[in-house]
């Protein structure tokens, strides 16, 4: 009786997504932000001309929140994805690590 190789690495990825990768956490967490981001990319870019009265640093405030606020809010969308992915992460470790542990032995001897 011949044996099978054990499948590659290269195998196991070209498979669809293992469920855990599309968690409910992380489908609400890549809404939350998506939509985050389209808020600022049009609904703050649209108004930002409105802002022309107010002057911050020698400048408008719609040059501050054009040129600026979209790049600085980017920026915080990538930093609160990946802290609550590692937050995720470490959260499945920990339940994966107490599904594994051994049950406690039972208080008293059968027999």
């Amino acid at each position: 009786m011949m044996q099978q190789p054990p499948p590659s690495h290269e195998a196991e990825m070209a498979g669809p997504f293992p469920p855990d990768l599309h968690d409910v956490r992380h489908l609400r967490l890549k809404a939350g932000l998506l939509l985050l981001w389209a808020l600022v990319s049009f609904v703050a870019m649209y108004f930002a001309r409105d802002l022309e009265a107010i002057v911050v640093g020698g400048w408008p405030l719609g040059f501050w929140v054009a040129a600026q606020g979209g790049v600085l809010v980017f920026i915080a969308i990538v930093v609160a994805y990946c802290w609550a992915m590692n937050r995720f992460e470490r959260q499945d470790a920990a339940q994966a690590e107490r599904m594994s542990a051994p049950s406690a032995p039972p208080s008293r001897p059968h027999g």
